[in-house]
This record gives C-alpha cells, structure tokens and sequence, in this order.
C-alpha cells in the first residue's frame, strides 16, 4: 500500500476538507473565483460523510452535483453583485459634486476662486459671488467646478 492509499484510508472523510481547503487556498492564486466553488462542494461533502457512511463513488457524485449547483449559483451571484457595485465616478471625482449645495468661505472674484469640500480645495468658477453664498454645482469643467448661486434651502456641507 503506497503512502497516498494509507493517508486516504485513514483521514476518511476529512479527506473532502482537505481537499476543500487545499482548492479555496488556490483561489489566492488564480483568479475567477473558480476553485472558490469546488471547495466549499468539497467541504459540503465532507461534513455530509462525517454524518453518512457513503461511498467514494456517491461521495464524488455528490460532490460533482454540488460543485456545477455551488458554480452556477456563484456565477449569478458575482455577476448581480459587479452591476451594482462600483462607483461611476471614480476617475471623475468632481461629477460627485454636481446638483451639490456649498457655502463659499472666500469671495468668488472676476469667475474665478476656490471652494472646500470635504478635505480638497477646488478651482471653482461663476459669476462674482461675496463669501457666506450658498452655491450649486453645475458642472465640472477639466478640474474646475463650475457653480451657480443657490437657491435658498440649506447646504449640503
């Protein structure tokens, strides 16, 4: 009997976790979430034959049956997750602002000034605007935030 033949006799059915948790391990390498799958079917099997005595062959049946429900089931989870995740306005960081309200803590002077939101200093440009004025964002403009005065509801920030 070689040594594979003895360790698999003798792990019984924890050879399913090992196999499990040798497959979840190589989804660290590669990347699709493939093996993620089959390794948590291995680890069902597993805990099912720690309660059942079955068979190697129902075992793998079992197993090949759980790992095509796990993949599909997986598959269609990731892809509704990836549509609504994300953020659309990550490389344009100033379309967050848009329909925005701000108070402007320096005058807006000849179109041209600078408005605080959050911890960034934005170019901003409008209409000639005294400090204390509540503002819209209109627009972004390259990096320049393109803003309006306010209506007179409260401010955002």
């Amino acid at each position: 009997m070689s040594i594979i033949e003895r360790i698999v006799l003798e792990l019984g059915p924890w050879n399913w976790w090992v196999i499990g948790l040798i497959l979840i391990g190589l989804e660290v390498l590669a990347p699709g979430t493939v093996f993620l799958w089959f390794g948590i079917s291995a680890i069902l099997v597993g805990t099912l034959t720690l309660f059942v005595d079955l068979s190697w062959q129902v075992s793998l049946v079992i197993f090949l049956v759980l790992s095509f429900a796990t993949l599909i089931t997986g598959r269609y989870m990731m892809s509704k997750m990836s549509s609504e995740a994300g953020d659309p306005g990550l490389n344009r960081r100033g379309s967050r602002y848009i329909g925005r309200r701000f108070v402007l803590k320096t005058p807006l002077q000849q179109g041209s000034g600078q408005l605080s939101i959050d911890d960034t200093v934005w170019r901003i440009s409008g209409p000639d605007l005294p400090a204390g004025t509540t503002v819209t964002v209109e627009r972004i403009d390259g990096a320049r935030l393109v803003v309006a005065p306010a209506e007179t509801e409260a401010p955002n920030a």
